[in-house]
């Protein structure tokens, strides 16, 4: 493929990703943020996988097998520890404004400012190699691409060299949507989008080679294995370490667990661009996920490029080499943007991290010390910090770009990763030890780094150095100084073990161990017991610390306000100290003196921006400070922690206060709407009583006023009375026996009844009406029913009661009501069914209530008091039975009712065992 199509590809690629970080900052300013998800917080995590993943993983496979899986398997270890590990780091961070790696390191041990410049300078050492990979992987790729070598581009000389180029597009990206603001723990919005846009880019590329070796180039992955199978060469990748020795992969599994957290990249991703502490819960399954599907195709991309190009081209091109020597140009296009994408989102991530750190811990404070550096105006002083910030960008990417050049050409992408996984492995016995032991102290930690760093750069930097001919190949045969134990591969006489391993061993156990040994003989001053008091219990003291200060002094509020502004502009700075003042109930006096909590808050708003080392020197700049006593430091403690106690208990008190609110409510509600229920029952119960009672008073008149009428009309007429005086005592008797049920002073009579002979009784009571009606009834009972025990007149009326509800809403002559009652699961089952017009679905268990009837009284004339079922579903309550109604809309309604054949609270009996 020519130079020129490769070029714009990646250019035009690199548009793309300025079109993903401008609308995601587009959104961030109309306050729809899109990072502010879980999936885009595991995508933008997936920055771990680097051109090493993309390449590198490929190379070691081809030589090495298995062994490739062991820094996935430690990374996805470590996944299982986000919660508890990282979930703490971040709550930390947010809560003390921490910026960084080295931040955060400086922080714990008293915001010593010597950890912090040792963290920061350990780190660029460590780091430079890593960025340098990126590069080299970027121009392996170009070359393998475009068929030729980076430098046979038409101008010679540096501006011809392709690498060259990507450093300086990728600086200016990284300018753009990673150096926008000074406050270092703004996030960075558009730069999370297209690192998250990139992740998806490089696994879809991915993907896509490996189902091309597998399906296109062999017929699966069953015939690409048996063929590896029988190559000699491949035989032994098929097993976990072909060397006979597993401290290789053990060793890549730890190594690879700590660089998780301690890589400035994954800390930057992890917790500094972390919008919500939740989002780990999905991170922790979401992100091994994404690395087992990025390495499902390792091993197979690996055994076809050993069967089909061998050691024709470099192992760890293998990805890109394969499409482009079977003539797929366009996916090997597609794949070189995946590669592309993994190694351009490592290094802006990666230089942002290193970048913060060089500005806060090495820059700005020699550049705040200086006795002739004075700001008035936080514009100046702003710009200057970013100035700052975007040199160390140019510097970082410049040292990277050197050494790629220099040393990175002599070895494999793989083993410049391992030696930058080994430099960030020392920092954590001072960040584990910091988290978990209050022992820990400032002496000890810097100890603990420098003697890890120091045996690092002797087993692992020097020899890279001497592969590079840049030192004599002496000092690696014969010793440092000729001593045979300072041998950088067989330090302190131990042989056997890989070089990388090796390294790993001696500079992370002498690291602690002298951690450990150091803090154990140390003094600790009072703000590293406090600080250590914060780390160790960091859920125990709360969020925030506004409440708390460890600082004991004189400062005055003018003071502070002037420095503040120095940094931010001053109607801001006004309203942050207002606020908090107003929060914490603090007098803002004109020209007095300041609050301690107000010097600790503008120190931790300033950390923020210039991180804990210069704030620390600016706030010493304005405020005459006095040494803490031990005592003091505690009183501070206990005080934060009881009012932490206190806080927690008036918001349990404001939950319960909120519940019985609600509970309140809803008795009120309930009130009211029963109070609203039986005004609405009387006015219907008193239409009711009328009727019958209009239509007696009528017809009596008529008798009295015409002696004369004939005996058939008298004979009417007093048919008529009956019948409405029976109407009008029925009535009265639901009422009372409601009445009775709710106040439960209704009494069951139990006896032995049998149903079948309740069922005959009830239908033969009913049998004048249904013939009037000529509406046809069919019985269907199981004559085997044992007796049970109930009170006989009640469930004879809940019988009467449902026979004469299917009567009712029968057709006359058209009706058809059937009752069935057999034996179910030691209950009698009987249903009464009819053929009416059915009981909607919404209204199936309100039928049951003892208002029902009055909701529906917007029909013309409500059919009956609505008492009857309420009764009936009361009476077989008490027995223990159950009551329900099933049916299909418009085509009748079953009633259905069962009893237990035992009764309830009647013991048993042989007599009733027997019957």
């Amino acid at each position: 493929m020519s130079e020129v199509v490769a070029i714009l590809s990646a250019l035009g690629y690199l548009g793309l990703l300025f079109g993903v970080a401008w609308f995601a900052e587009y959104r961030q300013r109309r306050r729809k943020s899109i990072i502010a998800s879980p999936y885009v917080y595991a995508l933008s995590m997936a920055v771990y996988c680097t051109a090493w993943t993309y390449y590198g993983s490929v190379g070691r496979a081809s030589t090495n097998g298995m062994e490739f899986v062991a820094i996935y398997v430690g990374s996805t270890i470590m996944c299982a520890l986000f919660v508890p590990v990282l979930g703490r780091i971040i709550r930390i961070c947010n809560t003390l404004r921490i910026t960084s790696l080295a931040d955060l390191i400086s922080t714990r041990y008293g915001k010593n400012f010597s950890v912090a410049i040792a963290v920061t300078v350990f780190c660029v050492l460590g780091i430079i190699p890593y960025i340098a990979l990126q590069l080299k992987a970027i121009t392996v790729s170009f070359d393998v691409l475009t068929g030729g070598s980076s430098s046979n581009l038409p101008i010679n000389g540096l501006l011809s060299d392709s690498t060259f180029w990507t450093t300086v597009v990728l600086a200016l990206f990284i300018m753009l949507y990673g150096n926008r603001s000074i406050d270092s723990t703004e996030r960075h919005e558009g730069l999370v989008a297209a690192v998250a846009f990139e992740s998806i880019i490089k696994l879809v590329a991915f993907v896509a080679v490996g189902l091309f070796v597998t399906y296109g180039l062999f017929n699966g992955a069953e015939d690409l294995f048996s063929q590896a199978l029988k190559d000699e060469r491949l035989q032994p990748l098929f097993t976990l370490d072909n060397s006979g020795s597993y401290a290789p992969w053990m060793g890549q599994v730890v190594l690879a667990a700590m660089s998780l957290i301690f890589l400035p990249r994954q800390f930057q991703v992890s917790v500094i661009e972390n919008l919500d502490q939740r989002h780990l819960a999905k991170a922790t399954w979401m992100f091994p996920l994404y690395l087992l599907v990025i390495n499902l195709f390792v091993l197979p991309i690996a055994f076809g490029g050993m069967l089909l190009l061998g050691d024709s081209v470099p192992h760890d091109v293998y990805v890109l080499a394969l499409p482009l020597h079977f003539d797929h140009a366009w996916l090997g296009l597609f794949i070189f943007i995946g590669g592309f994408s993994a190694a351009t989102s490592m290094i802006m991530v990666e230089t942002i991290a290193l970048t913060t750190m060089v500005s806060n811990n090495l820059v700005m404070p020699a550049l705040l010390s200086a006795r002739d550096f004075k700001v008035t105006k936080s514009e100046k002083l702003s710009s200057t910090i970013l100035n700052v910030r975007r040199i160390s960008i140019v510097v970082i990417l410049g040292l990277a770009f050197i050494y790629e050049k220099t040393i990175a050409q002599h070895a494999t992408l793989v083993s410049i990763g391992l030696i930058s996984f080994v430099a960030v492995a020392q920092f954590a016995p001072a960040v584990f030890g910091g988290l978990i032991w209050k022992g820990g102290s400032q002496r000890g930690a810097m100890a603990g780094l420098c003697t890890g760093f120091v045996l690092w750069v002797f087993t692992l930097v020097v020899p890279s150095l001497s592969d590079a001919g840049l030192i004599g190949r002496g000092v690696m045969t014969d010793g440092l100084f000729g001593l045979w134990w300072l041998k950088p591969y067989a330090f302190l006489g131990l042989e056997g073990l890989d070089p990388v391993t090796h390294g790993f061993f001696w500079s992370t156990l002498l690291n602690l161990a002298v951690y450990v040994v150091v803090s154990l003989q140390s003094e600790r001053s009072a703000r590293e017991i406090y600080y250590g008091e914060l780390f160790v219990d960091a859920y125990k003291h709360g969020r925030t610390n506004d409440a708390s200060a460890v600082w004991r002094g004189t400062a005055y509020v003018p003071d502070l306000r002037s420095l503040l502004a120095n940094f931010i502009p001053t109607e801001r700075a006004d309203r942050a100290l207002n606020q908090f003042a107003r929060r914490n109930n603090i007098v803002l006096a004109g020209n007095g003196t300041a609050d301690p909590r107000l010097v600790t808050y503008v120190e931790r708003v300033l950390s923020g921006i210039i991180g804990s080392a210069s704030a620390r020197i600016m706030v010493a700049s304005v405020v005459k400070e006095e040494e803490l006593g031990m005592d003091e430091v505690f009183d501070i403690l206990r005080g934060s922690q009881q009012l932490i106690v206190l806080n927690k208990e008036l918001r349990q008190h404001g939950e319960e206060l909120d519940r019985l609110t609600q509970e309140l409510r809803k008795v009120n509600d309930e009130l009211r709407r029963s109070d609203e229920l039986k005004d609405e029952f009387l006015y219907t119960v008193t239409h009711e009583l009328r009727t019958p009672l209009t239509s007696i008073r009528a017809l009596s008149e008529i008798l009295h006023d015409n002696p004369a009428l004939g005996a058939d009309e008298r004979q009417q007429f007093l048919v008529t009375v009956t019948r409405e005086t029976e109407r009008l005592t029925r009535l009265i008797e639901q009422v009372l026996d409601l009445e009775k049920f709710e106040s439960g002073k209704q009494k069951l009579e139990m006896e032995q009844v049998r149903v079948t002979d309740l069922i005959d009784e009830a239908v033969d009571g009913m049998g004048q009406l249904l013939r009037e009606q000529r509406i046809e009834l069919v019985r269907n009972v199981d004559g085997e029913i044992p007796p049970v025990v109930a009170d006989r007149d009640r469930i004879l009326q809940v019988l009467i009661n449902l026979l004469s509800n299917a009567i009712k809403f029968s057709a006359p002559q058209k009706g058809r009501i059937q009752v069935f009652a057999s034996i179910q699961d030691e209950r009698v089952r009987v249903s009464v069914r009819d053929n009416g017009h059915g009981v909607e679905p919404a209204l199936r268990e309100l039928i049951f209530e003892k208002f029902f009837q009055v909701r529906k009284r917007a029909a013309r004339s409500p059919v009956g008091s609505g008492l009857g079922l309420a009764i009936s579903k009361k009476i077989i309550d008490l027995h223990g039975g159950t009551i329900r109604v099933e049916s299909d809309d418009r085509a009748g309604a079953e009633f259905t009712f069962t009893l237990p054949l035992r009764g309830v609270g009647v013991p048993t009996t042989d007599s009733d065992a027997a019957a």
